[in-house]
């Protein structure tokens, strides 16, 4: 619905009302750092937000701009949205809050839903760093600038950090620690063989692939450089990327045909190596193990702690000056950016705490619910969602809802299309939600299955974005799957139950579900062709059997 700014919804339009319409706009426009000082003057300004014109206000000789649809990355963030204009009085009455309460409070709670929304890679990827590096049973245990390899395919014993993972490839994942200066990334000759190593920035946004898609299979040395660094490479690296941050996190995904093709994976990841610049060119490099990294804050103790992690990281991890400088501005005002620390969260005002705290502890429940829904901006077809097209650099493209919840929680770091294309579906044809003890089918015809380059598959996930357990132990189904039963006429269909069937050609098919409580499936596409891309292959629905 488009509204005239001037023009409050079921009411006549009046001096009176559109002075009530320009205050009610100050509580609500806090979270958009264009507009704060103009609506104080009450004029308009033409501007575009982050490359979009979702939320542009334009003068217009004798007349009020246009309200526009949202569709920016600020829009979906927003807590308050415009309601018609209340009399004081009216307010106060329904009011969870007194109208007298200061004022500090609502504001750092509005504006903390947005600057949480914002930051919250830095939460999770810290808390991930932390464990990752210091916590020897966690997924992934390595030290800085060490390699953590999968020597087996994931499973639900052996990996239980979230994030979806795969079982189509074996891992090797490390944190790239560049506050000394650059690291070299190297690998072996790798053939034809799909591989990729993502590397993605502390705010979860990809900055760089080494791969086969990007840079080929022979062996190779690609130095990731520290933010600002402008020294020369020796001739022997092939290529060089710039990080945004002191910290990042590289995943490598090595193409596993079967089980007996683990083996060799193993021997190539033993050719997987980061070495900081200042070693490189020794004949026997030994890096040092850097265990060095903050112990994020504790919010099971602490409603505050989530604020004193993102500070602290920031602090750590400052972006390029020129990145988001209106929106840290403006979190600045409650105390959160790379300028605090965590010690300086304990000294704001009393009221700023208590609407950070509720800014916490109501935004991050919503971030389970912005995935079921696509943040917005997915594409839905038959049940299955394509994600926004910014997905892997959300924030680049100011889409920080993407980039907090399908992005970062969802996948911890998010392949770029061009790579891979992940189609989640959590409900069946009907739009109900998939539940476990209840019988599902897929049906790929003959001439529809997915049109990739590399490899595909379907895996089931619980609500932790975990693998389900069983006692079968299988995942996921994909072009790998060993004997498979397609129809006669050349269709594929896959089993979603809980139980196996009892019919042999089914049983081949059968991807087991949980006996109680939703779950979710991915599909996977790898080396995705055009129609997949450009978002136009329509996958087959998940059908009640």
């Amino acid at each position: 619905m488009t509204a005239r700014l001037g023009q409050i919804p079921g009411r006549a339009n009046s001096p009176r009302h559109d002075a009530s319409w320009k205050m009610s706009a100050l509580a609500w426009f806090p979270a958009c750092p264009l507009y704060a000082d103009s609506w104080k003057k009450q004029t308009f300004v033409q501007a575009r937000v982050l490359s979009e014109s979702a939320c542009s206000f334009m003068s217009s000789a004798g007349e009020h701009p246009y309200f526009p649809e949202p569709s920016c990355g600020y829009f979906p963030m927003c807590t308050l949205l415009p309601k018609p204009y209340k009399s004081s009085e009216e307010s106060a009455a329904m009011s969870d809050h007194p109208a007298t309460e200061d004022w500090r409070e609502e504001y750092a709670y509005t504006l903390g839903a947005q600057a949480y929304i914002y930051a919250f890679p830095l939460v999770y990827l810290s808390k991930l760093r932390y464990d990752w590096t210091n916590v020897s049973d966690s997924s992934f245990f390595a030290s800085l600038n060490h390699f953590h390899h999968k020597r087996v395919l994931s499973n639900h014993i052996n990996y239980t950090s979230g994030g979806s993972p795969n079982q189509d490839t074996l891992y090797s994942w490390g944190w790239l620690d560049l506050r000394q200066g650059p690291v070299v990334l190297t690998h072996p000759e790798m053939g034809n063989r799909y591989f990729t190593f993502e590397i993605a920035d502390m705010f979860s946004d990809n900055f760089a692939y080494v791969g086969k898609r990007t840079t080929g299979g022979a062996a190779g040395a690609f130095a990731i450089l520290s933010p600002g660094w402008d020294g020369e490479l020796p001739s022997d690296i092939l290529g060089s990327f710039q990080s945004p941050t002191r910290f990042a996190l590289v995943f490598g995904r090595t193409l596993v045909k079967d089980e007996k093709d683990v083996a060799a994976v193993n021997a190539l990841q033993d050719g997987y190596h980061m070495i900081p610049l200042a070693l490189w060119g020794q004949s026997d490099p030994q890096v040092p193990e850097g265990r060095d990294v903050f112990k994020p804050y504790d919010s099971a103790h602490d409603p505050l702690a989530d604020w004193k992690t993102i500070n602290s990281a920031w602090s750590e991890n400052p972006l390029p000056k020129d990145r988001d400088t209106e929106l840290v501005r403006l979190f600045g005002e409650i105390g959160i950016g790379p300028d605090f620390t965590a010690e300086s969260v304990d000294a704001l005002p009393e009221p700023t705490r208590q609407g950070l705290a509720r800014a916490a502890a109501t935004t991050r429940p919503m971030l389970d619910a912005m995935i079921a829904t696509g943040a917005y901006k997915a594409k839905l077809l038959n049940g299955w969602m394509y994600p926004p097209r910014t997905f892997g650099r959300a924030g680049l493209h100011g889409d920080f809802v993407v980039r907090a919840s399908g992005q970062c929680l969802g996948g911890i770091i998010s392949n770029d299309a061009e790579e891979a294309v992940y189609l989640p579906a959590f409900n069946d044809v009907g739009g109900d939600p998939l539940v476990g003890g209840r019988r599902y089918a897929i049906r790929f015809g003959a001439d529809e299955l997915p049109p990739v380059d590399q490899f595909w598959s379907i895996t089931m996930y619980g609500r932790d974005h975990n693998f389900v357990p069983n006692d079968t132990m299988r995942y996921s189904i994909g072009d790998r799957t060993p004997d498979l039963a397609k129809a006669a006429d050349g269709s594929l269909s896959i089993y979603i139950q809980p139980n196996p069937p009892t019919d042999p050609a089914e049983r081949a098919n059968w991807l087991p579900s949980p006996r109680q409580g939703s779950f979710h499936l991915v599909l996977r596409t790898y080396g995705p062709k055009q129609p997949i891309i450009d978002q136009v292959w329509v996958p087959p629905a998940v059908t009640p059997a």
